[in-house]
């Protein structure tokens, strides 16, 4: 009898040849890792490859479904639940000895996780911690569609919204770490183009209000209040103490009370454009 993990790891790549090899060593315990590529131009297959891990290609058209659903509908996996897993994060181990016992629940049918995020080098202990709703029973979740195709940002990936689960979602105590091994300008890079995607939301009320709903409660909240950039810092950096973390703790403070600066500011640029065009 197998002494692996029985769930499914899906990892999604593209053009992640740095991180893959730590990502996937971090999987070894789980029966099955599918590595979901994006037609990348780097490495990231043949290092997939080599780690023994199976690679199944993806190309989006465009429209609903996008990759994780559609990895849902078309990838023939091994165990109902499946684990989807960003190239840049490896499961701790507390997280993974727990796994096999909430998978056993007859009710459950999605497991939400929380992250240890990396910034400027430093494993964040304190301030705003994001959680995914990553490890779910196949047959129990679907990712919602949205009337976001013409939105700008985010492309092939589903949005910042959580699947609909049809039974209950359970809390792990263990973490994932995130550790982005590229350059801190790739997350500026990245959180320019989720602003994009934020400020469209904000300027179609009955999208971003649909969205809300698919969002977690903290998210709902972030979603809802004024003065966004100020609160946040002061949420994130005095009140969840991320002061703690020393520099790193106030860079990423910092950066994030900036992106949602960044939204609110395109957001307005989108309102002049429309008034300017109604006349």
């Amino acid at each position: 009898m197998s002494s692996k993990i029985p769930i499914t790891a899906l990892v999604q790549t593209k053009n992640e040849e740095v991180g893959i090899t730590a990502c996937l060593a971090g999987l070894s315990d789980f029966d099955e890792v599918i590595v979901v590529d994006s037609n990348s131009t780097d490495r990231t297959v043949a290092l997939a490859e080599q780690h023994g891990a199976h690679v199944v290609n993806f190309t989006w058209d465009g429209k609903y479904p996008k990759k994780k659903q559609w990895q849902l509908e078309h990838v023939t996996t091994r165990h109902p639940w499946v684990f989807f897993v960003d190239a840049d994060e490896v499961p701790s181990e507390r997280l993974k000895a727990e796994l096999v016992d909430l998978i056993s629940r007859t009710d459950a049918a999605a497991i939400d996780v929380d992250l240890d995020y990396v910034f400027a080098g430093r494993i964040l202990r304190h301030g705003h911690r994001v959680t995914k709703r990553c490890v779910v029973h196949r047959d129990r979740v679907r990712f919602p569609e949205m009337n976001d195709l013409g939105a700008p940002g985010m492309g092939e990936l589903e949005g910042h919204y959580q699947p609909r689960a049809n039974g209950v979602v359970v809390k792990a105590r263990g973490r994932i770490l995130h550790n982005d091994l590229d350059p801190v300008s790739s997350w500026f890079s990245r959180h320019n183009r989720y602003s994009d995607w934020e400020a469209h939301l904000r300027s179609n009320s009955a999208l971003r209000a649909d969205i809300a709903k698919k969002r977690t409660r903290k998210g709902r909240f972030f979603d809802a209040v004024p003065f966004k950039p100020a609160l946040f810092f002061l949420y994130a950096y005095v009140a969840r103490l991320g002061f703690l973390d020393g520099r790193a703790g106030f860079d990423y403070a910092t950066a994030l009370a900036m992106y949602y600066w960044q939204i609110g500011v395109k957001y307005r640029e989108l309102q002049r454009n429309a008034t300017v065009a109604a006349k």
